[in-house]
């Protein structure tokens, strides 16, 4: 079986998709302007700025593109996801989302009118406000971004970065969700959901923010659960070494008879991975399950760098060195 997961995670395209940037980000930081205010911004789910340098808190910025296929596919559900992957940008470094800004292109009005049906049921449930955007109606392709704006106490705020050697590695879902409509491999927890449910689940990341006791966390998107684990190790400069049979399957992809090969490729929406010293596991792993979540301990840091490991308790594998 770890052979078998080993293979899927190396031949998971969303994995080596963040790979593929690296050269431009790469570029991009050595070539642009910097300012002493950037508090964080390189590998993080949102870059933090001060404001100055009394204030005591941080401004949130975080960017993400919609894939096009999505947007013709599904417009509806583009529009709305649009708003849902920012928004856990920002709850997974403990911050609170503040306001949205939407770049849409599009070649037809009945695309138009979906995605902005989407984007707008997003902008309610998550009670994000749109302040900008720029909208393109005759353009001859799709496009759908969002930059969105949040904020957080400087004390607070848990990087991407900052995993330490022999902290614990925290998976935590929330149980109860579905299958996405448009993939087999998104698991939808927000769409049939109140705004007071799916915003309690994401506040268990502000109280583990507020109460300090992690050290490193990022939610759990397109990689899947090891491409997410991958990025939060690359960007620590630290490897990882994960126990598989601690990786528990919501109750409702068990009985649809998805296994762990397929769970560990899927789009996890209000999820999220968090490394912490031992001794904070416990209080950690409650708060996350007074607010809905499911928290296990599936793994560990470890001291090789980039390198990602798994094991059954009994046999290990080397899986990638990102």
């Amino acid at each position: 079986m770890l052979r078998k997961i080993a293979k899927s995670i190396r031949s998971n395209r969303y994995v080596f998709e963040k790979l593929e940037i690296d050269p431009i980000v790469q570029y991009i930081d050595k070539n642009s302007f910097r300012k002493a205010n950037i508090f964080s911004y390189r590998g993080e789910d949102s870059a933090a700025l001060n404001l100055s340098e009394d204030d005591e808190k941080l401004i949130l910025i975080t960017t993400d593109r919609i894939r096009t296929s999505f947007i013709e596919n599904f417009p509806f559900g583009a529009g709305f996801s649009s708003i849902l992957v920012s928004v856990d940008d920002i709850y997974a470094c403990g911050g609170i989302p503040l306001a949205a800004s939407i770049i849409i292109s599009v070649k037809d009005p009945k695309t138009c009118n979906d995605l902005l049906k989407g984007i707008c049921e997003g902008s309610k449930k998550f009670q994000v406000p749109i302040i900008r955007g720029h909208t393109n109606v005759n353009s001859k392709c799709y496009e759908l971004s969002t930059t969105m704006i949040g904020e957080i106490k400087k004390e607070d705020y848990i990087s991407a970065g900052n995993a330490q050697i022999d902290d614990k590695i925290i998976l935590a879902v929330d149980f109860d969700g579905k299958v996405g409509k448009a993939s087999n491999l998104y698991y939808d927890t927000t769409t049939f959901k109140n705004s007071e449910i799916v915003l309690k689940k994401r506040r268990a990341m502000n109280v583990v923010a507020s109460t300090h006791l992690a050290n490193a966390s990022k939610d759990v998107s397109n990689g899947g659960i090891f491409g997410t684990l991958l990025q939060l190790i690359k960007y620590s400069n630290v490897g990882a070494d994960v126990n598989v049979n601690r990786i528990k399957l919501p109750p409702i992809l068990t009985e649809r008879r998805y296994d762990l090969n397929t769970y560990i490729k899927m789009y996890l929406t209000t999820s999220y991975i968090l490394t912490a010293p031992e001794n904070n596991c416990e209080k950690l792993i409650d708060i996350c399950r007074e607010y809905g979540l499911d928290a296990q301990v599936i793994g560990k840091i470890i001291k090789e760098k980039n390198l990602l490991k798994i094991n059954d308790g009994n046999d290990s594998v080397d899986v990638i060195r990102f």
